[in-house]
Parts: C-alpha cells; structure tokens; sequence
C-alpha cells in the first residue's frame, strides 16, 4: 500500500507540473482560449442579451493565474514533506496542500459556471521553480521554499485585492475578497519562518524543533 501511495503521489505530481518543459504552456493556452472566447462573444453578443456572457479578459486572467498558483502551492507542499528539514516547514506545507487544494475547487467550480477556460497544470516558469526546488534538500530547501513563499503570497495579495476591488464579474470579485485572509495568514507565517530559518547559520546543526 505505501508503495501504491508513493505512485499515486507522484503520478498528481506530473499531472500537474506536465511532463516536460517542452510540453505547451497550460496557462499561456488557457488565457489565448479565454481572449479568443471574448473578442468573439464581444463581435456575436447584443447589448441586450446577456445570456451568452463570457468574463472579461481580465477577469478570466485573475483566475488563471488563481488557478496556476494555487496548484503551485500544493505542489510545493507535497514537496515540503519530504525534502525539508524542519518540522515547521512541513506544517506550512500541510496548511498550503489542504488551503489551496480546498480554494482550487472553488476556483473550479467558479469558472465552470463563468465559461473560463483554466490550466490543467501549472505554467513552465511555475514548473522550473518546481524543479529548483526539487534539487535541495534540509536547510537550503527551508530556506529557498520559504522564501519564495513570502514572495509568492506578496505578489498574489496584490492581485486578489486588485481583483476584489476592479473585477467586473461580482461572484469573482467576492472569491478574491473571501480569500484575503488566509492568504495574509499564509504570509504571516511565511514569514515568521523565514525570520527562523534566513539567517546565514556559521556552522552545520540539527534543525531545531520548530
């Protein structure tokens, strides 16, 4: 069974990162389908008629990326629990498998019902950091996971609160508005870790139990 386990865990690990960085770029076809999807509605559509409405271009591309990076997050806490060091580190890896897990189906079943077209796995940038990633192990992977989570969660509150504030559709600006804090909690813990464990360390030690 653990072997059973192991398989399936790393068969969702390539379902979402994609198998190579040769393959196309989900996210970049997503948003080309979600424009094309737009401007032609936009060319079809009376001003009358509603029924047929697609979300704006902007609006489509605010869930994308939604959807992209909260796929990173769970991919990138799967890895937490087995390369990093620090029990702490892991923790907030759970804390993003089971956020961004819950706040992808929401995510999914928001654009079902808006017509937006999302990415089955992350970007090939996205997938690069995962690779990274995937090289260190311990205390530098502490380190550079962390990191780029506080950077991660700063970026991605700049755009949720953009989006809860100019989002034409009303049920997305409510999704970016609703997700504020845990994302502001997810960045506080960031970077409380990252207070720990940035700090050049003058010789090698255990990690302490945090």
């Amino acid at each position: 069974m653990k072997k059973l386990s192991i398989c399936g865990l790393w068969l969702g690990l390539l379902l979402a990162l994609g198998c190579n960085n040769s393959n196309p770029d989900s996210v970049k076809e997503a948003q080309k389908e979600n424009n094309a999807n737009a401007d032609s509605m936009q060319k079809k559509q009376s001003v009358t008629d509603s029924s047929t409405a697609v979300a704006s271009k902007e609006d489509a591309d605010f869930m994308v990326k939604a959807a992209s990076g909260g796929m990173l997050e769970v991919e990138l806490g799967k890895l937490a629990l087995s390369h990093a060091a620090r029990q702490g580190v892991k923790d907030f890896g759970v804390m993003m498998m089971h956020d961004h897990g819950t706040g992808g189906d929401e995510i999914r079943s928001l654009a079902a019902g808006k017509r937006i077209v999302l990415p089955d796995s992350v970007s090939n940038d996205q997938k690069k950091e995962w690779d990274n990633l995937m090289k260190k192990k311990g205390l530098d992977f502490d380190r550079s996971y962390i990191s780029l989570m506080v950077d991660d969660h700063k970026e991605d509150i700049s755009e949720f609160e953009k989006a809860a504030k100019e989002a034409n559709d009303p049920d997305i600006r409510a999704f970016a508005q609703n997700h504020l804090a845990m994302l502001k909690l997810h960045l506080d813990s960031a970077q409380s870790l990252d207070k720990k464990i940035g700090r050049k360390i003058s010789a090698p030690q255990k990690a302490p139990p945090y």
